[in-house]
C-alpha cells in the first residue's frame, strides 16, 4: 500500500544541471539546478527554473542565453559547490578549478571539464510562483568524443552523469544498462 507524503518537489531522480551565464560585466558564472529538463522537441528546447534571488536569474534575464552543462560522477564535489556558493561574491570557476569556455552561438559560457553541453537561447520566461522557468531553444549540443557510443550519441556508462534525490539531498551515479527503450516493452504489446 502506498503512503501519502504530501505535495512536494520530488521527482526521483532529478537531473544535476549546471547552468552557465555571464553577468553584466561579462564575468562567467555557473549554478547547479535540479529543476529542469527537456520541454519541447520542435523546436528543441530545455527549461530550467530559478528563484529571482539567485545571481544567475539576473544574468539570464540580462543576456537572454544560458548553457546547461551535465556534471559527471568525477565532478560531484564541484557540481555541489556551484549550487551552494554565489557568483556575487567571487569567481566560482576559479574556486572549483573549472574552465569557462565562451560559446560561439549564445552569450553564455560552458564548462570545459563537463562532457555534455546544451547551448540555449532564451525564448520564453514563465513566472510560476517562487520560481521562474526559463525556456531556451537548444542551438547546439556539444559532447566530448570519449562519451560517445557507436551511434555517435552519448553513452550513459561512458559519461556517468549525476542524479539527484531531492528532499533527501543526495547525489547518485546511474546504474547499469537495463534495456533498449521502445523495444524492451514490446513483449507486453497486444497485436
Amino acid at each position: 500500500m502506498k503512503r501519502s507524503i504530501g505535495a512536494r518537489t520530488m521527482i526521483f531522480p532529478a537531473p544535476v544541471l549546471v547552468v552557465g551565464s555571464y553577468d553584466k560585466e561579462g564575468r562567467p558564472n555557473a549554478m547547479t539546478v535540479a529543476w529542469g529538463g527537456i520541454c519541447c522537441s520542435q523546436p528543441p528546447c530545455a527549461g530550467i527554473s530559478l528563484r529571482k534571488a539567485t545571481y544567475s536569474y539576473g544574468n539570464i534575464v540580462e543576456r537572454k542565453a544560458f548553457t546547461i552543462n551535465i556534471a559527471t560522477e568525477a565532478y560531484v564535489k564541484e557540481a555541489d559547490y556551484l549550487g551552494i556558493a554565489t557568483g556575487k561574491k567571487g569567481d566560482k570557476f576559479a574556486a572549483a578549478g573549472l574552465t569557462p569556455v565562451r560559446s560561439d552561438l549564445v552569450d553564455a559560457p560552458y564548462i570545459r571539464e563537463f562532457p555534455f553541453i546544451l547551448e540555449c537561447k532564451l525564448i520564453h520566461t514563465v513566472e510560476i510562483g517562487l520560481h521562474t522557468q526559463f525556456i531556451g531553444e537548444i542551438l547546439d549540443v556539444k559532447a566530448d568524443e570519449e562519451i560517445l557510443g557507436k551511434e555517435g550519441l552519448p553513452d550513459m556508462e561512458k559519461m556517468r552523469p549525476l542524479a539527484y534525490a531531492p528532499e533527501v539531498r543526495n547525489y547518485y551515479g546511474l546504474g547499469k544498462f537495463l534495456g533498449k527503450s521502445f523495444s524492451i516493452g514490446k513483449d507486453i504489446l497486444k497485436p
